[in-house]
């Protein structure tokens, strides 16, 4: 009886540690999604409606949004190319200079994403760092400011931690007896990659990119400085029309849109660590 009544004190003690949370996700995850939910599928008159989510069947809305996703696709690539070298050398290395080399890249995450952004802006303009840098060497201007290339750059320094460090801990925590095992049983080191690294760290790989790819599809500030006026992705569009136009009900549309993609991000994510967990036991 003694023991019966503890584990409901301990039950009790656990759903009361748990009520902040609750209440937080109550009004800052719930609430917002049921407003956004119900601005989205209804329209001025308060009627159900699609209308503000089949915008996206017009021109200038279907090409934003293609734009956008190949940016993201472009960044979250970039910086899966750039992550994974990387993070397989700070593997190998001394545990002090790797903890270096890896503060060093996942510096960009401590700080503010609008200044760095803004320093690119600097570096990028017309008459900015890099143009003065290639009058030096007597080399011509680049023009990269207001361009989507500007925007990829930007999104790949602020994004590009999100992508080393599930990587690093997932190449970490490979049990490096199972790549002596492997090299023993006379596999090449590309086998050893292909067969033993890859499939270990897929888990990781794919948190980076998913990590990586939502906000590089949503961001509007990045391509805000950097694009200017000149390129329009979608997440400009939904802040347009949430602060310049106050169409409350056509911005909802297009973020229920922008949340289909993050749902996908979730499922993969989920269905990734099951694996990972069934191939543990």
């Amino acid at each position: 009886m003694k023991g019966r009544w503890k584990m409901i004190k301990s039950a009790a003690m656990r759903h009361l540690f748990a009520l902040p949370f609750l209440l937080w996700a109550a009004l800052f995850i719930f609430v917002p999604l049921v407003f956004v939910g119900w601005y989205g599928l209804t329209g001025g008159d308060g009627q159900w409606s699609l209308a503000n989510v089949g915008v996206l069947l017009q021109w200038e809305y279907a090409r934003a949004l293609e734009l956008s996703i190949l940016l993201a696709l472009v960044s979250t690539l970039v910086c899966l190319l750039v992550s994974y070298p990387l993070c397989l050398i700070l593997t190998e290395r001394q545990r002090s200079h790797g903890a270096l080399i890896f503060l060093l890249f996942i510096l960009p995450m401590w700080m503010n994403s609008l200044l760095s952004t803004m320093a690119w802006q600097t570096i990028l303009e017309k008459n900015g760092i890099l143009n003065q840098f290639l009058r030096l060497l007597s080399l011509p201007d680049v023009t990269l400011i207001n361009t989507p290339a500007a925007i990829v750059i930007g999104m790949i320094y602020n994004f590009l931690p999100y992508m080393v460090l599930p990587l690093y801990v997932s190449l970490s925590k490979i049990n490096k007896n199972v790549i002596f095992a492997a090299r023993d049983l006379g596999a090449s080191s590309w086998q050893t990659f292909t067969r033993v690294i890859l499939p270990l760290s897929l888990p990781g790989a794919i948190s980076g990119i998913t990590m990586v790819f939502i906000p590089s599809l949503t961001t509007f500030f990045i391509s805000g400085l950097l694009g200017g006026n000149k390129v329009l992705l979608i997440g400009n569009i939904v802040e347009q029309e949430f602060t310049m136009a106050y169409d409350w009900h056509l911005g909802s549309g297009l973020s229920l849109v922008l949340m289909i993609f993050i749902i996908i991000n979730m499922m993969l994510t989920a269905y990734f660590d099951r694996s990972e967990g069934q191939v543990k036991k």
